[in-house]
């Protein structure tokens, strides 16, 4: 699945995912392949990315390496669309 992260500042990341967990504001969750559509805000928290990130330098600064194959993003709140395959996180 494609994943776009976008912040008021840049695109911090887009590029292919196996699974995408969010901190959502009634609980966090999950996504992969073929998730159901859907529209969700989310909480401070850490999104945790699995799969193989080629991150730009210009941004690797944001990002953790968290273990195995995962890498973690730190926000203090944001909006989650996912639909057909392709999830577009706004975080601030």
């Amino acid at each position: 699945m494609y994943l776009e992260i976008v912040s008021p500042e840049a695109t911090l990341f887009s590029g292919e995912v196996t699974s995408v967990n969010v901190p959502g504001v009634n609980g966090g969750f999950e996504m992969l392949n073929n998730h159901a559509s859907i529209i969700s805000l989310l909480k401070e928290g850490y999104i945790k990315i699995s799969g193989n990130m080629e991150l730009e330098d210009a941004v690797k600064d944001k990002f953790t390496k968290g273990d195995k194959n995962t890498t973690l993003l730190k926000i203090s709140s944001g909006t989650l669309e996912m639909k057909d395959n392709k999830i577009i996180i706004l975080v601030d």
